[in-house]
């Protein structure tokens, strides 16, 4: 079937409902010459008659009762097809895959995600947490990703979910006992600290302080490397080593005593989160749905209340 013989049925079932040339016009928004011209084409390609028509009235041939008969069914099922389709545009439903790092998956799903299942029970959330640089979330299936700006594809558009984050630099009290907390980032040369690699093979994470103005980058030195926030964190509450991170990571266990803060006041601040998906794709209505949940608010505090997210 070519599109013009799903055209001219559309025309001739329009015709059938009505009985009336300028009731099926004005239903489909054409002209009556123009329904004629689409009937008189679909009974010349059959063969056969479809309508008797007259100035004063249409009514259906023998030919064209047992054609509507066969028709109306499978149309209504396109209808119904093409119906169920703009509904799933509309609801939030199906699976949402997302490219996250697990700094991002702590501070801006794990706050929402029981409230965004529980709103849209139809999605599925699958996340994909890495450590590493930023991959092609299209070629890799993704629906969106998040990261800091500027590992954002100029491509992409772009979401900002957080505001700025301050680090935190932190120590259980057990390790604290054995060793005095450091009083400038200068002293960090005389304590164990846990470093942190970048994805699997990439370089070490040099320490930034910012105190007046002033900035200053550390290389940690320690006897453990990790590339995970989670076993950064668990080696700090081992008491293994001071270690530097997101201050909404450390914030659960800084509220139950788990951990301590030291270098407070040289924290610096970093920019904050984005949620971000290819611009030529029409995001699905699951996306949609989870960018107004996480969408941060002008002038929102990149901080949060978290449980443990691990």
């Amino acid at each position: 079937m070519n599109r013009g013989d799903l055209n001219d049925l559309n025309t001739f079932l329009a015709i059938a409902d009505h009985l009336s040339f300028r009731a099926a016009a004005a239903q489909l928004g054409v002209t009556s010459s123009a329904l004629s011209h689409s009937i008189r084409q679909l009974e010349e390609r059959l063969g056969v008659r479809l309508l008797h028509r007259t100035t004063r009235s249409v009514s259906l041939t023998d030919s064209g009762l047992r054609l509507l008969e066969r028709l109306r069914p499978g149309m209504d099922q396109i209808s119904d097809a093409l119906e169920e389709l703009k509904e799933e545009r509309r609801r939030p439903s199906g699976r949402l895959r997302i490219y996250t790092q697990q700094w991002t998956a702590a501070t801006v799903i794990a706050p929402v995600w029981q409230r965004f299942l529980s709103s849209y029970p139809e999605v599925h959330l699958e996340l994909c947490v890495d450590s590493g640089p930023t991959i092609d979330i299209v070629a890799g299936g993704f629906d969106a990703g998040l990261a800091v700006r500027e590992r954002v594809p100029d491509e992409m558009i772009a979401v900002r979910v957080t505001g700025p984050m301050e680090a935190a630099v932190v120590a259980s009290p057990s390790y604290l006992a054995k060793h005095p907390a450091p009083r400038t980032p200068d002293d960090l040369a005389s304590h164990q600290c846990v470093q942190f690699r970048i994805g699997r093979d990439g370089e070490i994470f040099r320490w930034r302080f910012e105190r007046n103005g002033s900035r200053k980058f550390v290389s940690p030195r320690g006897n453990i490397t990790v590339n995970t926030a989670e076993t950064a964190i668990r080696a700090a509450l081992d008491g293994l080593g001071i270690v530097y991170m997101l201050d909404a990571l450390a914030e659960p266990f800084l509220r139950s005593g788990q951990l301590v803060r030291v270098l407070e006041p040289w924290s610096p601040c970093i920019e904050g989160a984005y949620l971000y998906y290819h611009g030529r794709r029409q995001p699905p209505a699951a996306l949609r749905a989870f960018i107004d949940m996480v969408r941060a608010p002008k002038g929102r505090s990149g901080r949060r209340s978290l449980k443990n997210p691990f």
